[in-house]
C-alpha cells in the first residue's frame, strides 16, 4: 500500500465500483484510497497455512474463512480493508458479496514493504479501526520471516489482553475453538 492518497476523497459507492474492475487492490479510509502491495513468499505461505487450518477447522459449523481477497467493512472508521485472513459467524455476512462486516477473528501477517502496511500501522491505526468492531474477539499478528505471533483477545471486561504465542508453542484461537502448534503456521517457510 502507498502512503500518499491516489485521489482526493472518494465515496464508497466510488471505491466500491473500483475495486470490481480494477487490476490491484485498495484499502479504503475516510474517503482515501491506497494501492496494497504484494506480498513475499513467507508471508503468502503463512497466510495459506493458517487458512487453510482454519477451513478445515469450521468446515461445516456456522462459520466462514475468508482470504486476503474479501473486503472487510468497518463503518465506524469509514474504512475498508482486505486482512490476510477471518473468520466471521454470522449470518448476515453470508449474505453480502462485495464485504463483510462482522468477524470473530481477524489475521494479519506483518509485512513492512510499504510504508504504510508497517507493522507500526497494523498495530496502531488498524488494530484501532478493528477494535470498534462489537464481534470481534481476537486480533492476531503473524511475524512471517521468524516465529512469532501475538494474539490480542477481548476480555470479558471489555480490555484488549496481548497473548504472545512461544516459539514451539501452540496457537490458541479462544474465538473458534482452535489450536495448533506454532510449527503448522510456518510449515514450509524458510525461518530467519
Amino acid at each position: 500500500m502507498t502512503s500518499t492518497a491516489e485521489q482526493s476523497r472518494i465515496s464508497v459507492e466510488d471505491y466500491l465500483a473500483g475495486e470490481e474492475t480494477a487490476s490491484v487492490k485498495h484499502q479504503y479510509i475516510a474517503g482515501e484510497v491506497f494501492t496494497m502491495a504484494g506480498a513475499g513468499e513467507a508471508h503468502v505461505t503463512v497466510a495459506l497455512n493458517l487458512a487453510s487450518l482454519l477451513r478445515n477447522h469450521v468446515r461445516g459449523g456456522p462459520c466462514r474463512v475468508y482470504i486476503a481477497d474479501m473486503k472487510l467493512r468497518v463503518e465506524q472508521a469509514d474504512a475498508f480493508y482486505y486482512p490476510d485472513l477471518f473468520v466471521t459467524c454470522d449470518p448476515a455476512d453470508g449474505r453480502e458479496n462485495l464485504f463483510k462486516r462482522n468477524p470473530i477473528l481477524v489475521v494479519e501477517v506483518l509485512s513492512d514493504s510499504t510504508a504504510f502496511s508497517t507493522a507500526a500501522f497494523n498495530r496502531g491505526t488498524k488494530f484501532a479501526h478493528y477494535r470498534q468492531l462489537a464481534p470481534l474477539r481476537e486480533y492476531v499478528l503473524i511475524e512471517p520471516e521468524r516465529p512469532s505471533i501475538d494474539i490480542f483477545r477481548h476480555d470479558a471486561e471489555g480490555s484488549w489482553v496481548l497473548h504472545p504465542v512461544a516459539e514451539g508453542g501452540e496457537l490458541v484461537l479462544a474465538s473458534i475453538d482452535f489450536r495448533c502448534p506454532v510449527a503448522a503456521v510456518y510449515e514450509d517457510v524458510a525461518l530467519g
